[in-house]
């Protein structure tokens, strides 16, 4: 029994973790699962193809969450491969991308059906299982899975809204080398959270273009974050730009005759650049 799927990768506009609401945006970077259900209960056997280094629990866990949910861990345990063109820990919601696909990929492999936002929230139940975020992450998991501008209550685990992004921008994002697998300094973003609550009314509202780069710099305040990336690229034109996530990474949205400069401004900057689209496709079999 074997199910796959896909999920897109996400980029915030308003970090939950100072306040525990959150906005996330979709982007058209993918990760995709393969699930092999296997006769041995108890057994799990994970492997990232892109990061083979990289710890499979996250993976293993949610496939698990998906069993208990069905009342199957007795019965089957798995074998889950990923395969990925998000960097991992950098603010790009890697985690949260591969929670949904695997999570879905499970549930297509029983041949069952689960509602989205069910399946969306065994991934974040994982997530937490796992270590590897601090809130579970619902925007992220949101805006991964449906796609489009998503704002949420992740204490409370409430979609607030979810619209498409029909601008016609281009997503410009600069990775640095190192790789944040925590999420931080939780005082210090919480230090900050009566100017965040601020940012997410601009969220809440749609707009979403000013959150990004007010979070943005507040956060990197918060973690001591260089905000050169950021200014480069408004500088160079980006209507929007600032940290995504805990960092390390950057993005920014711009008009398509822009981004060439960004780039060019941004290469003198240690790291790698990704140039992309705003996703508002679902997560999906494949």
């Amino acid at each position: 029994m074997k199910g796959r799927a896909l999920a897109f990768g996400a980029g915030t506009v308003v970090n939950a973790i100072a306040t525990g609401f959150g906005a996330a945006f979709g982007i058209a970077l993918w990760t995709k699962a393969e699930v092999e259900l296997l006769d041995e209960p108890g057994f799990f056997e994970g492997k990232i193809l892109n990061e083979p280094s990289e710890n499979t629990r996250l993976i293993c866990t949610t496939v698990k969450h998906v069993l208990n949910h069905f009342k199957l861990s007795r019965e089957y345990g798995a074998r889950v491969i990923t395969d990925s063109i998000i960097p991992i820990s950098k603010g790009l919601k890697s985690s949260s991308v591969a929670a949904n696909a695997v999570a879905l990929a499970t549930v297509a492999a029983l041949k069952e059906n689960l509602e989205d936002l069910e399946i969306i929230r065994i991934g974040v139940e994982a997530a937490l299982e796992s270590g590897v975020t601090i809130t579970g992450a619902f925007d992220d998991a949101c805006a991964s899975y449906f796609g489009g501008y998503v704002v949420t209550d992740n204490l409370k685990r409430i979609l607030i809204s979810r619209q498409q992004l029909k601008e016609d921008l281009t997503v410009m994002i600069q990775v640095p080398p190192r790789k944040s697998h925590r999420e931080g300094n939780i005082k210090r973003m919480k230090s900050i959270k009566n100017y965040v609550e601020h940012v997410f009314n601009l969220a809440l509202n749609g707009e979403y273009k000013t959150a990004i780069t007010l979070n943005g710099l507040l956060y990197s305040a918060a973690l001591g974050y260089d905000t050169e990336a950021t200014v480069r690229a408004l500088e160079a034109g980006a209507v929007s730009a600032g940290l995504t996530g805990t960092g390390p990474a950057t993005i920014a949205l711009c008009p398509r005759d822009v981004c060439d400069d960004i780039e060019t401004s941004w290469k003198e900057l240690e790291g790698r650049i990704i140039r992309t689209e705003f996703n508002n496709e679902k997560a999906k079999v494949i």
